[in-house]
């Protein structure tokens, strides 16, 4: 049975860095499209940032590109957001989710896999 667990998130101040992760069980994130998403509360969830792991294309939404970077590591079968410049609007729920076909996308509803989310707080 597949399963994805984020982790790595936590209480950072203003211009702080995390990196989350994304640990995948039961398959193989190549060849996986591996999206970061993100809800507040009172808000939908939004795309954060995608990557296709056979092309290694990426996308980021516009208010985190330069900051955020996402990452896939093959051999832990992990996917990585690392996260700098971090700013009271990045606080969220963080969520990890994979599609078995590329490209990847930034909408939850192309998404059958999720983790369970890991809290980011941004705060001083």
């Amino acid at each position: 049975q597949y399963q994805l667990v984020e982790s790595g998130g936590g209480l950072v101040k203003p211009g702080g860095s995390l990196r989350l992760s994304c640990a995948a069980s039961g398959f193989t994130l190549n060849n996986y499209a591996i999206g970061w998403f993100r809800q507040a509360p009172g808000k939908e969830r939004e795309g954060v940032s995608c990557i296709w792991t056979r092309g290694g294309v990426t996308t980021y939404e516009d208010s985190v590109k330069a900051r955020f970077t996402i990452s896939t590591d093959n051999a832990k079968n992990t996917a990585y957001l690392q996260m700098n410049n971090l700013k009271s609007e990045d606080t969220a729920v963080y969520y990890c989710a994979a599609r078995a076909l590329g490209p990847c996308f930034m909408t939850p509803g192309a998404y059958s896999r999720w983790g369970q989310g890991t809290q980011v707080t941004v705060s001083s």
